[in-house]
C-alpha cells in the first residue's frame, strides 16, 4: 500500500528529520506526514516547472485554482462562497498574526484555547495584545474549550478576538453544531471576532462527526475569518499556500490593508499543488483517511497499555495528545526521548505532562515507536 511505504528523507532537509539527526531517535513531533504526495500534485509541479517560466502570478488572476478552492467547499460542506471572499496566504501563521493586526489595538486582550498550537500561542504577545488562555477541559474521553470561562472572559470590553482551532490541534476534537452555536452567540453579544484555524478540517477520521466553517454559520458571516489549506491534508506545507475565507467586505478591507507590504503572494507552486489536491486527488484522500483511522486505532490501544500514558481518541487531524503525568517523571518528553522516540514537547502547547505524537506516518513507524517505549 502507498502509505505503507518508508520514505528516505536523509539529504533532503526536512525540518522533522533535523531535530534528531544523528541521534537514535524516531521523529514523531511536527505537523507533516511521511506520505508521498499524491501522483496528480507531483504531475502538476512537475507539468509547472517543464514549462519554464516561474515568474509572478497574482492569485487572484490564477482562475482555475480559485475555482478549485470554490468547488472543494461546495462539495465537502455544503458551502457557497462567492470568489471575492477567498484571500490567498502563504499559510495560515501569517494569516492570523494579520487578523490580529488588523482587528486589534496594542494593548487589546486575545483570546486563544489551550493547549493550542505554539505559534498561536505566540501570536498575541509578538503583537504587542494580551493573551487570555480558555482552557480545554475533559468530559467524557473528548476534550472541549471551557465554554463557561470563555463567557465569562469574551465579557470583558478589552477582549476583541478569539483565535480558536476546528479541528482542535492538539486534542483532535470537532466542534459540533451546539458548541459552535454557543461560540457564535458568545461571540455576536459581546462584539468578539473569530478566527477559525481550519488547517485539519479535511482530516476528519470521526465518521459520526462533520465539519462545519466557522464563517458558514449565518452568524458569524460579518463576524469571523476562516482559515483552510491543503497543506496539512495533501503534505504540501513546505509550498506555503494557504487561503482565509472572508464573507463581509469591511473586514476582508481590513485583513488586506494589514497584510499590505509585509505579506507576500501565495507562490505559483503552492497554487498548481493546491487546484491538484482539490479536483485530483479524492481517491487518495479517501485512502490516507482509512489508513490513518487504522493508525489512531493501533495507537490509541497501544498507548493506553503502557503503564504511566493515557490518551483519548482524537476525532480528527493524524496527531495524539498523550498524557504523561501517570509516569511520575518531571518531562515525558525527555522519558520519550530517552526511550528512542521524539514526540512534540506538551510543554510548547500548555501542557509539560503531555507530549503531541503524529502518526501520520508508515505503520512500521509507530510499531517501531511502540516497542520502543515498552522497553
Amino acid at each position: 500500500m502507498l502509505f505503507d511505504q518508508v520514505p528516505d528523507r536523509q539529504g533532503t532537509f526536512a525540518y522533522k528529520w533535523e531535530k534528531y539527526k544523528g541521534k537514535d531517535i524516531l521523529p514523531l513531533w511536527i505537523a507533516d506526514t511521511e506520505f508521498k504526495c499524491a501522483q496528480p500534485i507531483l504531475d502538476a509541479l512537475q507539468q509547472r516547472v517543464e514549462h519554464g517560466i516561474l515568474g509572478y502570478t497574482l492569485p487572484a488572476h490564477h482562475a482555475s485554482a480559485n475555482q478549485a478552492v470554490i468547488n472543494w467547499l461546495t462539495r465537502q460542506y455544503d458551502w457557497q462562497i462567492e470568489p471575492e471572499w477567498l484571500v490567498w496566504t502563504p499559510g495560515v501563521v501569517p494569516a492570523f498574526n494579520t487578523v490580529i493586526k488588523a482587528y486589534c489595538q496594542p494593548g487589546d486582550k486575545v483570546m486563544v484555547q489551550t493547549p493550542n498550537y505554539p505559534p498561536l500561542l505566540a501570536a498575541p504577545g509578538i503583537n504587542d495584545m494580551q493573551k487570555v488562555e480558555i482552557p480545554t477541559v475533559e468530559d467524557q474521553g473528548r476534550w472541549m474549550m471551557d465554554l463557561q470561562q470563555l463567557e465569562q472572559q469574551a465579557a470583558d470590553p478589552a477582549c476583541k478576538l478569539l483565535i480558536i482551532c476546528n479541528p482542535m490541534n492538539p486534542v483532535g476534537s470537532v466542534l459540533n453544531a451546539v458548541e459552535l452555536d454557543k461560540i457564535a452567540d458568545i461571540c455576536t453579544r459581546h462584539n468578539v471576532l473569530l478566527c477559525s484555524d481550519e488547517i485539519h478540517c479535511d482530516l476528519i477520521l470521526d465518521e459520526q462527526a462533520k465539519h462545519i466553517p466557522a464563517s458558514k454559520i449565518e452568524a458569524l458571516k460579518h463576524q469571523s475569518v476562516t482559515l483552510m489549506a491543503a497543506s496539512k491534508t495533501f503534505n504540501v506545507a513546505g509550498l506555503g499556500t494557504s487561503f482565509a475565507i472572508i464573507p463581509d467586505p469591511k473586514l476582508r478591507l481590513k485583513f488586506n490593508q494589514a497584510a499590505r507590504g509585509i505579506v507576500p503572494w501565495v507562490n505559483i507552486m503552492g497554487l498548481a499543488a493546491t487546484e491538484a489536491a482539490f479536483t485530483l486527488c479524492d481517491d487518495w484522500h479517501q485512502a490516507q483517511l482509512a489508513y490513518l483511522r487504522s493508525n489512531r486505532d493501533y495507537l490509541v490501544t497501544q498507548i493506553n497499555q503502557i503503564d504511566g500514558l493515557r490518551m483519548n481518541t482524537p476525532q480528527a487531524t493524524f496527531l495524539a495528545w498523550v498524557d504523561g503525568s501517570g509516569l511520575g517523571v518531571e518531562s515525558p518528553q525527555r522519558w520519550c526521548e530517552a526511550k528512542g522516540v521524539g514526540p512534540s514537547p506538551g510543554v510548547d502547547f500548555g501542557d509539560k505532562q503531555f507530549v503531541r505524537f503524529n502518526f501520520g506516518c508508515p505503520r512500521h513507524y509507530l510499531e517501531q515507536a511502540i516497542e520502543r517505549l515498552n522497553k
